[in-house]
């Protein structure tokens, strides 16, 4: 599975969920679940936030530069045992029995290295995710509480866990535009990994 579609996968995912509204109104279909408003009732979508507001697209456009960038390198690696493998297929008919075993097991070890090193640079970029997602979320909260005080909430609610009903006490909109008040980019480098597969952040 190529870097990319892993990413994919993971981190744009976390940063670019689809928005709630569109699966209340999928739910909901030609009858939809309205009613009063409950006070002190508030909800939040933080997939919303995070997919809308400007840190959540500059983290999504860093992790796929990222994402490209180990992709490359993989690439790189891997091309040169991929043409010897296509060369040692052409010659396979002319060699001995111990030349092809001591061909086949010396590019055995070279495409398990690649291979290796491709689900470490996985590991890698999630982790990457992971540590974009904490920091985004250290700049929201602040914000999150601010909006939840302006609107006199008592429980805050995850959107994507209600089905339906009045959504005026949404906090989303406003904490995205309270958040891109703050703060508009965010910059990371990707993680490193020891042999253990326990994060260690990059300078």
């Amino acid at each position: 599975m190529h870097l990319e579609r892993t990413l994919m996968m993971t981190a744009v995912v976390a940063l670019a969920g689809i928005p709630s509204a569109a699966l209340h109104a999928q739910a909901a279909g030609n009858m939809p679940l309205n009613g009063p408003a409950i006070a002190g009732v508030c909800l939040l979508s933080r997939e919303a936030v995070f997919s809308h507001a400007k840190i959540g697209l500059a983290a999504s456009a860093r992790l796929k530069q990222l994402a490209d960038q180990a992709q490359a390198e993989i690439d790189a690696e891997r091309k040169p045992v991929d043409t010897d493998v296509q060369a040692y297929r052409a010659q396979a008919a002319s060699l001995s029995a111990d030349q092809r075993q001591s061909r086949e097991q010396a590019l055995a070890q070279r495409m398990q290295k690649v291979q290796t090193d491709q689900a470490m640079r996985s590991r890698e970029l999630e982790a990457t995710r992971a540590k974009a997602l904490e920091q985004m979320a250290q700049e929201a909260q602040p914000v999150i509480v601010s909006a939840y005080n302006s609107k006199n909430c008592g429980l805050l609610l995850d959107r994507s866990a209600v089905l339906g009903g009045n959504m005026a006490n949404d906090l989303t909109a406003a904490v995205v535009q309270g958040l891109d008040a703050t703060v508009t980019t965010i910059s990371f480098n990707l993680e490193t990994l020891p042999a253990s597969g326990a994060p260690n952040g990059t300078p």
